[in-house]
């Protein structure tokens, strides 16, 4: 998101009370302000690559095959929290499971990065 599309607390309307109990002290906010959205479930994906195939492709797969991702070895992998790419990060193994370590924070419409 570029700072074109934030708004600031004059360009609110002044009966658009919510929009202004939100953005006053917004900066004094710590983590027991957010304990309301502790328990929302949230999907995150550790994408490792993507391919494309027809369905006649796709039907011929089986135990044993191999399909080749877009990306190269070594190359970072995007982390997905709700569809929305967040992180960059590395696959790692611990205790005999793979996990993924953030490498990158990816700031608001910065996909190139």
């Amino acid at each position: 998101m570029s700072d074109e599309t934030n708004l600031t607390l004059d360009e609110f309307a002044p009966d658009e009370g919510l929009a202004t109990e939100l953005m006053v002290g917004a900066g004094d906010k710590t983590a027991a302000d957010l304990a309301p959205v502790f328990d929302v479930p949230v999907h995150i994906s550790a994408v490792l690559g993507r391919a494309s195939l027809s369905v006649a492709q796709l039907l011929h797969l089986g135990q044993g095959s191999v399909l080749e991702l877009d990306r190269k070895v070594g190359e970072a992998i995007d982390i997905y929290v709700n569809n929305r790419l967040v992180a960059r990060g590395e696959v790692v193994v611990v205790d005999d499971r793979l996990g993924v370590t953030m490498t990158e924070i990816i700031k608001d419409g910065d996909t190139n990065a």
